[in-house]
């Protein structure tokens, strides 16, 4: 007879994975961060999320713009600029043995929603059958 298989807890308080909550967690000291060098070509990026792979290698910070394309040169050379001084700023405030290395990465699905939104907008609602008056 086949032991019984054991249950393991969840990595995580409330169903959330390490990841998840160290993910979260980097966005708001990436936020914080960037809002702390005060560099006026960021000035209006937002850290949108964190996605942190399960090695700790690499942690994907997704971001958008309000005022400019997120791919705007501009954004992208700031945001490589500062890269370690995040980094840095993660392994201060953080509590992980390995730091990871921060890939940021425009946040596509902003633009996807914003997209659909048009898209649903020129779509002409169907006409109403009249109604026998």
């Amino acid at each position: 007879m086949a032991a019984p298989k054991r249950r393991t807890r969840s990595s995580g308080s409330r169903g959330y994975e390490r990841t998840d909550r160290l993910g979260e967690l980097m966005r708001e000291i990436v936020a914080e961060e960037l809002e702390r060098i005060g560099d006026e070509r960021l000035e209006f990026v937002t850290i949108t999320g964190v996605d942190v792979d399960r090695e700790l290698e690499r942690a994907r910070v997704f971001y958008t713009s309000l005022d400019q394309d997120e791919q705007s040169p501009d954004i992208v050379e700031a945001l490589a600029e500062h890269r370690g001084r995040v980094r840095r700023a993660i392994g201060n405030q953080a509590r992980v043995r390995r730091v990871p290395e921060v890939v940021f990465s425009p946040d596509e699905a902003q633009r996807s929603a914003e997209r659909i939104e048009d898209i649903l907008r020129g779509i002409d609602a169907p006409a109403a059958p009249d109604e026998p008056g």
